[in-house]
């Protein structure tokens, strides 16, 4: 009778997989083993303590004494001089007990305290009243860009910026003392002063109601076009 073998339950196909299996565990295994590290027990007395003996420096507290209070300054005494009851004494003040309704009365005037009197040749940079231009800040600046003249020089050279110019306005309106703070050459300095000094008379600078000289501070730019 002739046996049949399932092809499923034949092992021998697959012997070389199961021998493959095998290595690799041998090998894992024998890996593992070289790889096993064994410690020695220790143990560590974690509670030990030391105590070091430091001996603690006391410093001594020194106390500062305040200074001596100053000695009291001498005590001034009043010398009552004894009058004898004969002997008049001038009074500054007369009093009469003898008033009654019928008694005039001089009124009290009390002294009128005149003001601070204002020197007018004191030159102010600040009061009560600024002085102003004819029209106005904006109309100054229509007159001077009017009225400039932009120096061959300067246009020549390419310089151009601002010149500051200081003068005085007098109690009347009138420009005075007219001078250069900074400059920046070229003729545009004298050009400055030259339109500042032909301004029309401005308002004046009050101060307490009066007319008084105030210093004037003016930058004048000069733009190349």
């Amino acid at each position: 009778m002739e046996l049949k073998k399932s092809p499923k339950a034949d092992l021998e196909n697959k012997r070389v997989i199961f021998t493959q299996i095998g290595l690799i565990i041998a090998l894992a295994l024998a890996f593992l083993a070289f790889e096993y590290k064994s410690y020695d027990e220790r143990s560590i007395d974690l509670m030990q303590r030391t105590a070091d003996d430091i001996t603690e420096e006391i410093i001594p507290i020194t106390e500062q004494k305040p200074p001596p209070p100053p000695p009291p300054p001498p005590r001034q005494v009043t010398v009552l001089q004894v009058v004898e009851d004969d002997v008049e004494v001038e009074d500054d003040i007369e009093i009469d007990v003898d008033v009654d309704q019928d008694t005039e009365i001089e009124v009290y005037i009390p002294p009128v305290i005149q003001d601070e009197e204002i020197n007018e040749l004191e030159i102010f940079t600040v009061v009560e009243s600024m002085p102003e231009f004819p029209g106005g800040a904006q109309s100054m600046m229509e007159f001077i860009a009017r009225n400039i003249k932009y120096p061959p020089m300067a246009r020549e050279s390419g310089i151009q910026g601002r010149v500051f110019v200081n003068f005085v306005v007098e109690p009347d309106g009138s420009v005075s003392n007219v001078n250069v703070l900074r400059g920046i050459g070229g003729g545009c300095d004298e050009e400055a002063i030259r339109v500042v000094e032909t301004m029309p008379s401005w308002t004046p600078g009050r101060q307490r109601g009066k007319a008084v000289r105030v210093s004037f501070n003016l930058p004048v730019r000069f733009t190349l076009q």
